[in-house]
């Protein structure tokens, strides 16, 4: 990857995990922190889902997305997964997924303590986009005692 396309991959990165994070402290929410192997998950995924050319939560190997996260070694728990095919940019995406109920409760959850985040953009410029999230394994007595 070239220098430019790194700065690029970065600066999105963390326009995103900031925009999440003012909407999740707007909220009285904890701040997410990236996680590497969750941002390996979502870019594996923006990338197949782009070969499949269609949005949807399976890999085309018929992964979810628990199984990609476990298959890049994130020993955490999985706590949700946002797609999207567009030719927005990535703060008009977190804007349609903030008006979802689905996709809002994934990005404020307060079990969240981390996201990965990637895309993938095709040569017309459509844009396939992954948000994950994560948290701590919770214990028996954390299941039974909500």
């Amino acid at each position: 990857m070239n220098k430019w396309l790194s700065i690029l991959l970065l600066t999105l990165q963390f326009r995103m995990l900031d925009a999440v994070n003012a909407l999740r402290s707007g909220a009285g929410l904890n701040q997410l922190t990236f996680n590497a192997k969750l941002t390996a998950a979502a870019a594996t995924h923006s990338r197949d889902m782009a070969l499949q050319n269609r949005p949807w939560h399976f890999g085309s190997d018929g992964s979810s997305p628990l199984d990609r996260v476990k298959r890049v070694g994130y020993e955490k728990q999985f706590l949700g997964e946002t797609i999207s095919e567009t030719y927005e940019s990535e703060i008009l995406t977190l804007a349609a997924w903030i008006e979802d109920d689905a996709t809002r409760f994934i990005l404020m959850d307060p079990g969240a303590t981390e996201m990965g985040f990637s895309w993938f953009q095709e040569p017309n410029g459509k844009i396939w986009w992954t948000l994950v999230t994560g948290g701590p394994m919770l214990s028996a007595r954390d299941v039974t005692a909500g």
